[in-house]
Parts: structure tokens; sequence; C-alpha cells
């Protein structure tokens, strides 16, 4: 039985996300904090197996709240908040930071067209946080070369052109790590799905640039993609590339949802087998599900570089471990090998 600590200051909220757990039958709610300083104190009474973390919240936001629990007694939390306006954004990704799992949108009350979607991207996220093993934040620490990129580069000489991600839940705080040890003047453009709810993504994006030296924005259709640069798949629409004469641009496609995602990670990496074979690096990150594998395949047998991340450092291994399974992967790499990795690869 998972045991789970709602922080919401809003009754109406709190009813809601009472209601959609207590329909499970291995979630049980031990408890409701109105505001940041009583999740504190009942995450320690209570002992909960995970929180759902509102953000704004009296006496004590969600980021404090967040940051003294992941101190004290590190727990699971996931940040359920509402994009409105770019304060509250960046406080959300700040939870991150201090420990936070995941990030999601309140759910949409009964009756709305979305609240289905809604109700199963928060559910299932619990399901699977409430399973990871947290502890308190650990500082940032520099990557160093180990032998598998001695070995990358002894077997590969091919000029790579890009680099492609992908990654679902515990991406944000996973790119955080790899951008942020990325230098001024990497050689290719980085293209990144990112599974996120609708609205957050540009959140995403500033909270990233605000903790790299990289230049970061929203992919635009038909932009050429420039070296150093890391484009995002915007909301609701599939990011891939097209060659344009002898550059690389930005293709977004809306088309219906893939592995029930848009943006999804397999048309991306589909579009690196067509436009870009041989000569790009695909990396499939941490993430619930399978999105991402199959495209992942069609890159490797198209002679792109595929890695993904390692299973230990990986907060859900679904996604790297898909790919995995279906013989995907040339190159498994650990968390704070893979900035080290990737720029080997691409050193001139």
């Amino acid at each position: 039985m998972i045991k789970i600590l709602i922080a919401e200051d809003s009754d109406v909220v709190a009813l809601l996300l009472k209601t959609i757990f207590e329909q499970e039958t291995d979630f049980k709610v031990i408890g409701r904090a109105r505001d940041g300083r009583e999740t504190v104190q009942l995450a320690h009474d209570l002992r909960p197996d995970i929180i759902t973390m509102d953000i704004r919240m009296p006496r004590m936001d969600g980021f404090e709240a967040t940051r003294m629990i992941m101190a004290d007694a590190p727990v699971p939390i996931v940040v359920v908040s509402s994009s409105v306006d770019n304060e509250e954004m960046r406080t959300t990704f700040r939870a991150l930071e201090e420990g936070a799992l995941a990030v999601l949108e309140k759910p949409h009350g009964y009756g709305h067209q979305d609240f289905e979607w809604s109700r199963t991207e928060l559910v299932d996220t619990v399901r699977a946080m409430a399973d990871v093993k947290v502890v308190g934040r650990k500082p940032l620490q520099r990557t160093r070369a180990v032998d598998i990129f001695e070995t990358a580069i002894v077997q590969r000489t091919k000029a790579y052109h890009l680099l492609a991600l992908g990654c679902s839940t515990g991406g944000p705080q996973v790119l955080q790590r790899i951008l942020s040890t990325l230098p001024v003047g990497f050689p290719v453009p980085i293209i990144i799905v990112q599974h996120i709810s609708k609205g957050f993504v540009g959140g995403l994006v500033q909270w990233l640039a605000g903790n790299t030296l990289l230049d970061i924005k929203l992919a635009e259709h038909g932009e050429a993609l420039l070296p150093g640069k890391v484009y995002f798949a915007p909301d609701d629409i599939h990011l891939c590339v097209k060659r344009n004469g002898n550059g690389l641009t930005v293709n977004l496609i809306d088309s219906p949802l893939v592995n029930g995602f848009r943006p999804s990670v397999t048309p991306l990496f589909q579009s690196l087998a067509q436009y870009c074979p041989g000569h790009a690096i695909a990396g499939l990150l941490t993430g619930m599900g399978g999105d991402g594998a199959q495209g992942l395949l069609e890159a490797r047998r198209a002679s792109c570089h595929t890695f993904i991340q390692d299973e230990e450092s990986s907060i859900v291994f679904g996604m790297p471990g898909t790919a995995l399974a279906i013989n995907a992967v040339d190159q498994i790499v650990e968390l704070d090998q893979i900035s080290s990795y990737v720029m080997s690869l691409v050193r001139k």
C-alpha cells in the first residue's frame, strides 16, 4: 500500500486529488497539509511513502517545504502545480534542484476533456515515484573520462553533426546535470524531447538556461540548427529534423500522438535515421514507459551512435530499459559520465 501525503491549500483541489488516489486499490491518503510548515511536520510525523506538493501555499511555499524535508528525512516528492505565472514556474523548478522528482500539472476536474489523461499521468507518476530511493541533495559532480570514452573514439571515426536526447520522468534533473557540464562552443546542435505537462516546457527552458553556458530555446519550425545551441520540443507537437541543402533544420510536425505522447521521442530519432544517417548521436535517458526505444533502434540501424543512461542513475529505467531489451543500444553510460562521453564523440 502506497501511503500518500497531500500538500495543498485549496480544499477543492485536495478533495479531487484524494478522490483520484482512493480509487486506486494500492493507494492510501494518510494526511493533508494546508501549508508548507504543516507539510514538513506531517512528513516527519506520518512518514508517508510519497508527497504530492503544491508550490503556492501560505506560511511556507512548496519549495521551502521540499528543501526542509529533503534535508531532514528525504521522501519522494512530486510537485503538482499550476503554470499560472513566471514566479510560480521558477519556484516549481527550484524544487527539483532540492530533490523533488517530478513536476505535474494539477489534474483537470471531472467532465473536462483532459481529465482522464491528467488523472492517468498523476496516478502512474505517483506509483512509479513511490518506489524511488531518495537521498538528500547531492552536490554536482564533475565528469571524468573513463575507458568507454577511449573505446568509443577508437571505434568511431565519423563526424557527428547532431546530438539528440529523449527523456521523461526525472529528465529535468538529468538534463541539468548534463547541460551544466557542457562547454561553451559545444561543436554540434543539441535537440531534446522531454515529456512534461503542458504549459511547463517554457519554464523548464528558463530554469535550464540559468544552469548552463549554452544557449537554450524552444525550437521553431524551419530554423537552422546551429552548433552549441539547445533546442527543445514545444508543447503538443513532434520535433524532428530535416536536411535543407547542406544543413539541418527544425521540422515541427502536427501529427497524431506516438506511444501516447506529442511530442514523442520516437519521431525525432526516426528523423535522424532518415536525414542524418551515420552522423548523429541519439541518447535515451530516464523515463517511464517505452517511448523512444523503437526510434533509437531505427537510428542505430542507420549507423547513428546510440546510448542510454544506466539503470542505477535513472530515476525510472523504463525508456532506456525498453531500448536495451530490443538491442537498440551501442553504449550504456552513467549519468556523471554522459557529458564527457558525448564530448569525446564530437571533439574535432
